[in-house]
């Protein structure tokens, strides 16, 4: 159930998206390992534009998301670079299974994630993009 059909990422985010996904290659649990895998799989076929081009409503490096899950629970969460990561915050590294499941979709999709407690239904609520001028920022 994806609005756009594809990953959408901006294009300096999916080059240091691929760096660090090359870097942490070896994820400490199992968990996050297939997350990582499965997103490594999706960014060859999302769609790389410029910034200028980039929807609004796309998670991406900052963004602020809202998702309701099937079983009852909602969470609101900021997507980061895994050294902004912050729980007290609900700043959540890319990283992380959550972080890789969502990073790319947008607003109304609804993702199917396999998380430590089985697969779940996730939706994806409401979009919004705090500070994009750190998006410009994310070090190359």
């Amino acid at each position: 159930m994806m609005k756009y059909g594809s990953l959408i990422l901006e294009k300096k985010e999916y080059v240091y998206l691929k760096r660090i996904l090359n870097i942490s290659g070896y994820a400490e649990d199992f968990e996050t390992q297939k997350s990582l895998q499965r997103l490594s799989e999706e960014l060859k076929n999302a769609q790389i534009v410029d910034e200028e081009d980039m929807p609004k409503d796309v998670i991406r490096f900052n963004s602020k998301v809202m998702v309701y899950s099937e079983n009852g629970w909602e969470k609101t969460i900021q997507l980061v670079i895994p050294s902004d990561k912050n729980a007290k915050q609900d700043k959540i590294s890319i990283l992380t299974p959550m972080g890789a499941a969502l990073f790319g979709y947008s607003r109304g999709d609804t993702i199917e994630w396999d998380f430590p407690s089985g697969k779940q239904q996730i939706k994806i609520v409401t979009v919004s993009q705090e500070n994009a001028k750190n998006q410009s920022e994310i070090s190359i």
